[in-house]
């Protein structure tokens, strides 16, 4: 754990969006996942030295980030956060970006996966098996793939794992999940504890970890929505971070002790004072600098490990 004194901008930033939130105006819609469905956004520009392509499989699109000087021993598949009703953003393509100069210009693929009300529960998981089998049949193996997430990403990211473990399929070397939404039920004592803590989903029932439009008929712990309840056995290393203040917390926490407990490689790591997906800020808070620092230690570790082999 991450325990020392939060940041002065890391308190600037947090205090920042508890403003925002606490807003009656603009912080329901926030909290509801508003800005999530309803944000128009400027077109991405691709930064200098990569390439972005887009893909078109089934009822999706897959996008691509190349580096103009490409790391081909393995791929990251990008799981992106959103509570399974925002499809990918901008800070998704920037964060795919952080992750290539990371694994030394590693290949990022990012579904735009299908998301709810209007496709609930299996599509995003149907996706994310496509994105999976299509980076197969681009010829990579399953041990050159690392698969990360944030959010509910961090949560599809284990749901698929989870996946073809039953099926008796190969898993990924590796898994990054950031601020995972791992148990829809809700359980977990920072539901509790945290809610007057917590700038983003805090001092509201609105908000959209009880958002249901993605379950459907599905149950809320079922293990391909709620990884939580899943059996972890033979799951490949693990990078977990979460902040101290968000309402998730609990979700990391037991997913991490159970991870643990199952024989997995876990590395988990709680940031003090830091709200949900606080890695979103990069370079601009300290903690979030160093939660990327150490997503960087976790990819070159894992990419070191396959070589040995």
């Amino acid at each position: 754990m991450f325990d020392r004194e939060t940041s002065i901008m890391g308190r600037i930033v947090r205090d920042l969006i508890s403003k925002v939130t606490s807003n009656p105006l603009i912080g329901k819609k926030i909290q509801r996942g508003e800005h999530l469905t309803k944000l128009v956004e400027p077109k991405w520009k691709c930064p200098k030295g990569f390439e972005h392509q887009l893909f078109q499989i089934n009822e999706f699109t897959i996008e691509r980030l190349t580096s103009n000087k490409p790391n081909w021993d393995h791929v990251i598949l990008q799981l992106h956060g959103g509570g399974y009703i925002g499809k990918l953003r901008n800070v998704h393509r920037n964060m795919a970006k952080i992750y290539s100069d990371l694994g030394r210009g590693i290949c990022v693929v990012s579904p735009d996966y299908r998301v709810a009300p209007e496709f609930p529960y299996p599509a995003a998981l149907e996706d994310a098996i496509a994105s999976f089998d299509w980076l197969l049949e681009k010829g990579y193996k399953e041990e050159q793939i690392i698969i990360v997430g944030d959010s509910a990403g961090g949560g599809l990211a284990m749901a698929l794992c989870l996946y073809l473990k039953v099926r008796e399929r190969k898993l990924p070397c590796g898994i990054v999940a950031m601020s995972p939404w791992t148990d829809m039920t809700a359980s977990g004592k920072s539901y509790h504890v945290n809610f007057e803590k917590d700038p983003l989903f805090g001092k509201t029932t609105d908000s959209v970890l009880f958002n249901r439009d993605y379950l459907g008929d599905e149950r809320e712990d079922k293990p391909y929505v709620s990884p939580l309840f899943g059996d972890f056995h033979g799951f490949p290393p693990m990078l977990i971070q979460a902040g101290s203040y968000e309402m998730l917390l609990s979700d990391s926490i037991a997913v991490a002790k159970k991870a643990k407990a199952s024989g997995v490689s876990v590395d988990f790591q709680v940031y003090e004072g830091m709200f949900h997906d606080f890695q979103m800020a990069g370079e601009l808070i300290p903690e979030s600098k160093s939660a990327w620092e150490e997503v960087g230690k976790f990819i070159e570790s894992i990419c070191s490990l396959d070589k040995l082999e």
